[in-house]
This record gives structure tokens, C-alpha cells and sequence, in this order.
């Protein structure tokens, strides 16, 4: 039987992490490492990427924030007051730079199960992983954070601070996607096919299960089947980064009702990832290296619920 490996992180790996888990060939063993992955990103994948064509961008926004049509007469121009103008702003990304590094003792890389092409598997894990890094700063980043990763610029939680609700440790429901939907501006409420309500995966399940008590078909389809959640049409996504252990007595998350579009990732320039040999040690080292930065293009259309429970 195959034995799941062990995940490979952004530590130093040694001949000894490799066999002490069964990475060494055994009989009837498969060729490659088994490769699990944790999380999946998720919000990376749904927002708006953009490649930046210098390390600080500005992105021009515009939009008419109230009535522009005014009573016409035959024949005559509006006068002066009555002329409307779209409200101007901008968003400015501001890359940071984040580095990822492993060293491998080349006789790792000599007898590893992967037979010459464990230098490849690491860098494709260290690519899929970075994915997964990028979706928990987007999500939990904060500038006044004591680790140092997250501090380098406040992510979706961080940002969202105009439209709240507090839902005072009550559990995912209907109540909370209400009065998160009552909570947004309403000019930000008629694309409802845009909008996304961004939960933890045991907040989904909680919602999922709480429609599920329904004696109907669609209740039983919420427990049988992997069916989507939905309020009033409006999808409710799980997030693997979403933490659960924040709010009150802190075993809470947050919640938040966004279009995905609306959060702006810029990426100064794609993923680097170099290798070099350090010889006189006997060490493989391969260095990635990523520069990008996350805003909100139109903060106010947002709105967090936060002290939503998840244990019971």
C-alpha cells in the first residue's frame, strides 16, 4: 500500500526527513511522491489579477454616485447646476516582495524516489503552495501583525471597514446573510449574480446543514449531495484561508459579501524561480521570489460579518 508522504514545507530538507518517512524506494512503491496539498487557493483565483509595469501602480477609478438625469426643456441646455460629472478616484498597488527558499543536499536529489526529478516536483510544490501563501495574506493580511508575512499589507479583512454587522457568536444561517445583504449600499445590490458571500469551510457546512433541517428536496439535497449554498441567488463560497479561531472567545470567522472582481490583485512580474548550486557545501538551493500587492478597487461596496461561530 502506498504511504502518504509527508507534506513538503518551506524548510530545509535532508536525506533523513526523506527516509525517515518512507521516501526511499520500497518494493510495489510508486515512482513519485505522493503529494498532498492542504488548502487550495481559492480568492486568488477569483479576483482581479493585474500585471503591474512598475513596482507602484496607480488604477483609475469612476462611477456616478447619484441621479444624473434632471426635468429637460425643448430647445434649451441644462444649466450649470444641473450638469452631472462622474466622481473620479484612484487605487494605488504598492508590490512587496516575498521570497521562498529550500536547499537540498544533492544526495537527496541523487537517491530519491523521484529518480532525478525531485528538483522539478519541489519547484511545481513550491509554485502550487505559493498559490495557497497568496490567498492567506489576501485574506488575513494586516499591517500591524506581529508575523512578519502578513504584516506587509492589510488583506480582505483588514480592508473591509465601512459596511460591517456583528453577529454576536450566532452560527451561519440565513440571519446573517440578511442582514449582511441589508448592509450593503444598495446601488452595490443590483448585480446580484456578481456578488459572493466569502465564508470558512465550517461556516459553509454550518449553513449547509441548517438548510438541510428543511423537510424538502433541496434540504435533502444540501446533506446528500456537494450541491452549491445559496442566499436570495447569491453563491456562498467556502475559503480554506478564512480563519476560525478570531472573535469572540475566539472561535469565530468572518464572513464577507464582495463581487470577487472588485478586489485588485497586482503582480509586479510572474513568480521567479532560480537555482544555483553552493558546491562547497554539497547543497541545491532553489530561490522563489514574487512581488504583488492586493487593494480594494471600491471599498464601500463590501460589507463583513464578523463573530460568526463555528464550533458548537
Amino acid at each position: 500500500m502506498i504511504q502518504n508522504e509527508s507534506l513538503i514545507n518551506k524548510a530545509d530538507a535532508a536525506l533523513a526527513d526523506l527516509t525517515s518517512d518512507g521516501g526511499m524506494l520500497q518494493p510495489a512503491q510508486a515512482q513519485k511522491f505522493l503529494r498532498v496539498l492542504i488548502d487550495e487557493a481559492v480568492l486568488l483565483k477569483m479576483a482581479t489579477v493585474t500585471p503591474m509595469k512598475s513596482p507602484k501602480q496607480l488604477i483609475e477609478k469612476i462611477k456616478f454616485g447619484s441621479r444624473i438625469l434632471r426635468a429637460g426643456s425643448e430647445n434649451e441646455a441644462l444649466p450649470a447646476a444641473d450638469r452631472a460629472k462622474p466622481s473620479l478616484g484612484k487605487v494605488e498597488l504598492d508590490a512587496q516582495l516575498f521570497k521562498a527558499e529550500v536547499r537540498l543536499n544533492n544526495e537527496v536529489v541523487e537517491d530519491s524516489i523521484e529518480r532525478g526529478q525531485l528538483k522539478q516536483t519541489i519547484m511545481q510544490l513550491m509554485a502550487e503552495q505559493i498559490a495557497v501563501d497568496i490567498d492567506e495574506i489576501l485574506v488575513q493580511g494586516d499591517t500591524t501583525s506581529t508575523d512578519p508575512f502578513l504584516a506587509k499589507f492589510d488583506g480582505l479583512f483588514a480592508q473591509v471597514t465601512s459596511n460591517r454587522y456583528d453577529h454576536t457568536a450566532g452560527s451561519t444561517n440565513r440571519s446573517l446573510f440578511k442582514h449582511m445583504l441589508k448592509t450593503m449600499p444598495h446601488p452595490f445590490v443590483r448585480n446580484k449574480k456578481a456578488l459572493r458571500f466569502l465564508t470558512s469551510i465550517s461556516s459553509e457546512i454550518d449553513y449547509r446543514d441548517a438548510l438541510g433541517d428543511r423537510a424538502t428536496v433541496v434540504g435533502d439535497r444540501m446533506v446528500q449531495e456537494d450541491a452549491p449554498t445559496m442566499y436570495a441567488g447569491i453563491p456562498v463560497v467556502s475559503v480554506p484561508l478564512f480563519p476560525e479561531n478570531i472573535g469572540t472567545g475566539s472561535y469565530c470567522t468572518n464572513s464577507i459579501l464582495i463581487d470577487p472582481k472588485n478586489i485588485t490583485v497586482g503582480i509586479w512580474r510572474d513568480i521567479r524561480v532560480e537555482t544555483d548550486k553552493l558546491i562547497s557545501e554539497g547543497v541545491l538551493l532553489i530561490v522563489a521570489t514574487l512581488r504583488f500587492d492586493m487593494k480594494l478597487a471600491h471599498e464601500p461596496a463590501s460589507v463583513k460579518g464578523y463573530n460568526v461561530r463555528v464550533n458548537s
